[in-house]
């Protein structure tokens, strides 16, 4: 935890590696304190078939997915963060967008709590 999934067009892999996204992204991440770096996890999901505004204008969203606790002003840092580090990289998108979800730990689960 927490989790950073990166939808985006097909064509933004065409510009940079997923390597290089998922590495920046950490850092960036990273960067904010908020977390320990080893449960930083970071996932692409590029999407060949989509429409954007009824077109095929590249996109990039980044849905975070938290563990609630932080501030109002550390979940819009956060996000500022990530698309900023992601405007930085791809200056030609003109569609990149993050959100950041808090879910609960009273409904969290994983194996090692099993």
């Amino acid at each position: 935890m927490p989790h950073f999934v990166v939808d985006c067009s097909q064509g933004i892999l065409r510009q940079r590696s997923e390597e290089e996204i998922l590495l920046r992204l950490h850092r960036a991440v990273n960067a904010t304190g908020l977390f320990k770096e080893p449960d930083i996890k970071v996932r692409v999901h590029p999407f060949g078939v989509y429409a954007v505004g009824g077109g095929k204008d590249d996109f990039i969203h980044v849905f975070s997915h938290i563990m609630g606790g932080r501030t109002v002003e550390q979940r819009a840092d956060l996000s500022r963060r990530i698309v900023s580090e992601l405007a930085d990289m791809f200056p030609g998108v003109g569609r990149i967008a993050a959100n950041v979800a808090e879910f609960e730990k009273a409904t969290y689960c994983n194996r090692d709590m099993l």
